[in-house]
């Protein structure tokens, strides 16, 4: 991927989008192609289409999705399954047509069972039920890797799929309806400490395990791909840190990151989700990357930038 390169990077507004339009940015990349929704809307088959082939990118990264925690999984089960297939099929679809020379299509860990053994491998795939409450995200992401391996086998394209484990950082959404766990820790902390809140409510028991990786770090990890040669059963790859942690030991760095100085509760009322999710990322080590931002890093640097940004109500 040289330096004249015409780049396309769907979602250039989310979470992950931005953080490798950064990356790219970073790097001296500038035939950097970006379309807000307004500009193009991605589940329009025709617009995908015609904008793929009026711009003819060399290179795609696909970071374009409907996303969110266990409540709006659990709410919208629909509206994931519908836009994240139909926006999957466009840009996929597009690319082949377009004679795309890689794209990078930004799968999850919650593709694996729910059940898994740990640390969870790539060839875990389809080996299991999935966890109810984001099953229908699940099964679209699932369906782009296998529409992505389909098109490897039958065009010999280069669409390579990568499956981060949970992920944070600034630019995250704090919205407590729609957020994950972490963003939604941060905001729920902070704000018990503006208002002198005795205590902090949390969902479930506290006993599931997560992984955590800062959004920089994938980043760097979808560029550092996109840069070499990936074929074989390496066109699907973990990324993630390879450590986790319980939600309760996550609550309780959170509440000393933030200062607070209350009691954490657990709700056991509301749902667990999976009991543990820790990728085995071997693949990757054996390409040469690692993961470089540990986790209270970087929860220090997604919390200064929450406040930062007045969404919190004050600034440090």
């Amino acid at each position: 991927m040289d330096k004249t390169a015409k780049i396309f990077v769907a979602g250039h507004r989310g979470l992950v989008g931005s953080s490798i339009l950064r990356k790219l940015h970073n790097l001296k990349y500038e035939r950097i192609i970006t379309r807000s929704r307004s500009e193009l809307d991605l589940g329009n088959q025709q617009a995908v289409l015609e904008f793929f082939m009026d711009e003819r990118p060399d290179y795609v990264f696909l970071a374009a999705a409907k996303v969110g925690g266990i409540h709006a999984n659990h709410t919208y089960p629909a509206q994931f399954i519908y836009e994240n297939l139909t926006i999957q099929a466009n840009v996929i679809h597009s690319a082949y047509l377009s004679k795309v020379t890689k794209l990078l299509f930004l799968g999850s860990s919650c593709i694996y069972p729910k059940y898994a053994p740990q640390p969870m491998k790539e060839e875990c795939l389809l080996t299991g039920e999935l966890e109810p409450t984001n099953e229908s995200y699940a099964i679209a992401k699932i369906s782009g890797i296998k529409m992505c391996e389909a098109y490897n086998r039958q065009y010999q394209t280069q669409f390579i799929s990568v499956m981060p484990t949970n992920l944070y950082g600034i630019h995250d959404n704090f919205d407590l309806e729609t957020s994950h766990v972490l963003p939604a820790l941060l905001r729920k902390f902070h704000e018990a400490k503006l208002n002198n809140q005795p205590f902090v409510s949390v969902w479930g028991s506290g006993k599931p395990k997560r992984e955590f990786l800062y959004v920089d770090d994938l980043a760097d990890a979808c560029v550092f791909l996109m840069q070499r040669d990936v074929s074989g059963e390496q066109s699907i790859l973990n990324i993630g840190v390879g450590q986790d942690l319980s939600i309760l030991e996550l609550a309780l760095l959170i509440k000393k990151i933030v200062g607070y100085e209350g009691e954490v509760r657990f709700d056991p009322e509301k749902p667990d989700g999976t009991p543990r999710k820790l990728l085995d990322v071997s693949r990757m080590e054996k390409l040469g990357w690692k993961a470089k931002v540990t986790l209270e890093e970087g929860l220090k640097q997604t919390y200064e930038w929450y406040v930062n940004q007045g969404i919190a109500g004050y600034e440090l």
